[in-house]
């Protein structure tokens, strides 16, 4: 099949290239040249693993195209996805321009039936007005051309998307013909060899679930960081209150891991959009509203416990810091926990000496360009000549089992701040330091 993908970003990149996987012949259009240049080369603007070798491969093979023109993409496409992104407006709103801008071009270009994608995640009713532009813009033309307008929400994890899209749990498909059902099934029938994964529902309802499944992984993990400070005040141990309530199958293990609150480009961004789209509706959503406060305090708990053993005044102290990255298995820095941890604790005096294996080039340009007082080092452990303390803000896998004794013999102090907690006191039993975690009172634990 020929698809057109507008929006070379993370998940219109990730669409276009797993497309072209499965043996369509795919376009991936953008208005960034630049990008656009580089992707034909094979450079590719994002870190998401196993993505680079596989748009190469498709460069080469034919079946993977970059462009700047939409017409190009349009030409002999049966399926437009629309994939740009819908970033957060001033009232948490998703802003819709760069969607409906998309829809208004594929009104001006098409020349012949087409099915029409939402990819992107965007608020109830999209579809409804994206159907509308292309309209208004074919009867200006004067012309009449059939056409459906589909919501297929993403449900990639930025580290595995290339696996997810792959080998997906689910893939949900909001329409309103029995046509575009059938042209989607046809599509995705690659994917879905094993078993039928694809749900198919009404347009709103599949607008819905993208951002109802963002808010109940957010709710999890906001609700076991809420539990985690309880566990700390009454002195129990909020690692063995999570096995405790996880082995309910119920419940699960999922998600319920404590740590520095969640970051990224989907769960903020859909938690303030979802609690928008309630409000505008004159409903209050209350436990939306209470995800988003508690993640906002856990993001500086951290700080908080550094300020507590040091003081206020950190300006003869230096701190390294493992981890940048909102998660492992990405550059992404949006919304990160360290963002705010390093500013907080810059803004008291401290250095900080910053290492993360991906994120490095995206915190000196554009998170903390401005920020005085941060040096990036080449490995984890040069972080720590002359620093006073350990921070760990990514679980990133060549963090999980680090030389505790070359920690030890350059920090000034034997001291771990764990935001991930990934350590634990029997691991740092017998080697003296001084343990801080999520969720449990600290441990100074005797050489």
């Amino acid at each position: 099949m020929n698809i057109a993908v507008v929006g070379s970003g993370y998940v219109g990149l990730v669409t276009g290239t797993c497309f072209a996987e499965m043996g369509n012949t795919v376009t991936c259009i953008d208005i960034d040249k630049g990008k656009i240049d580089k992707l034909k080369k094979g450079i590719i603007p994002i870190y998401e693993p196993g993505l680079e070798s596989m748009v190469i491969r498709n460069v080469e093979n034919g079946s993977l195209h970059f462009s700047t023109k939409l017409e190009e993409g349009l030409k002999k496409s049966k399926v437009v996805f629309i994939a740009v992104g819908t970033p957060m407006g001033e009232d948490g709103s998703a802003d819709l321009q760069y969607v409906l801008s998309v829809a208004r071009e594929i009104g001006q270009k098409m020349t012949h039936p087409l099915i029409v994608v939402d990819k992107s995640t965007v608020p109830v009713g999209t579809a409804d007005k994206v159907k509308k532009v292309i309209e208004e813009e074919l009867d200006s033309r004067g012309i009449r051309i059939d056409f459906d307008v589909v919501s297929n929400p993403e449900f990639l994890k930025e580290g595995a998307a290339i696996q997810d899209f792959m080998k997906p749990d689910r893939i949900v498909v909001g329409a309103e013909s029995p046509k575009a059902f059938e042209v989607m099934r046809d599509l995705y029938a690659p994917f879905t060899h094993n078993h039928d994964r694809m749900i198919e529902m009404d347009v709103r309802s599949a607008e819905m679930t993208k951002y109802v499944a963002n808010a109940m992984l957010a709710t999890k993990i906001s609700f076991m960081n809420e539990i985690a400070n309880i566990c700390e005040l009454v002195d129990a141990d909020v690692n063995q209150v999570r096995i405790g309530i996880g082995s309910d199958s119920r419940i699960g293990y999922s998600f319920i891991y404590p740590g520095s609150g969640y970051g990224g480009s989907c769960f903020p961004k859909d938690v303030k959009a979802l609690k928008k789209i309630a409000e505008d509706k004159g409903y209050q959503a209350d436990l939306i509203a209470s995800v988003e406060d508690v993640n906002d305090r856990q993001k500086l708990v951290v700080a908080e416990k550094i300020i507590q053993r040091f003081g206020e005044d950190l300006s003869d102290k230096t701190f390294a810091l493992w981890g940048l990255a909102f998660k492992p298995g990405t550059d992404d820095m949006r919304e990160a926990p360290a963002i705010y941890i390093v500013k907080e604790l810059v803004k008291r005096g401290a250095r900080i000496n910053a290492y993360d294996p991906k994120a490095m080039h995206e915190a000196r340009s554009f998170y903390l360009k401005d920020t005085p007082n941060v040096s990036y080092y080449n490995s984890k452990y040069e972080t720590l000549g002359e620093a006073n303390a350990m921070i760990l803000l990514t679980e990133w896998k060549e963090f999980r089992s680090p030389d505790f004794e070359e920690l030890k013999k350059n920090l000034i102090d034997p001291i771990i701040f764990d935001g991930r907690n990934q350590y634990s006191h029997l691991r740092l039993a017998s080697r003296g330091f001084e343990y801080y975690q999520i969720g449990k009172k600290p441990e100074i634990l005797d050489a």
